[in-house]
């Protein structure tokens, strides 16, 4: 297994990829390579995916219990 392959495996396990993306952007604005309108619409693609998955999660999980 290639140490990218490893560390693609400890991610899926631990961390999400869009947290990553993320964390990241945060990263790139602190540190002066990223302005804050593109940070901006990072953290904003970030929250939406997120609320789209939970929604999906739970109208799956609603229509199991019916």
């Amino acid at each position: 297994m290639s140490k990218e392959e490893k560390v693609d495996l400890l991610l899926n396990k631990w961390v999400s990829r869009k947290l990553t993306v993320f964390v990241i952007a945060s990263i790139g604005l602190f540190a002066g390579s990223l302005t804050s309108d593109n940070w901006v619409i990072l953290a904003t693609a970030y929250i939406s995916v997120e609320g789209v998955t939970n929604i999906v999660e739970r109208l799956t999980k609603f229509k199991a219990q019916q």
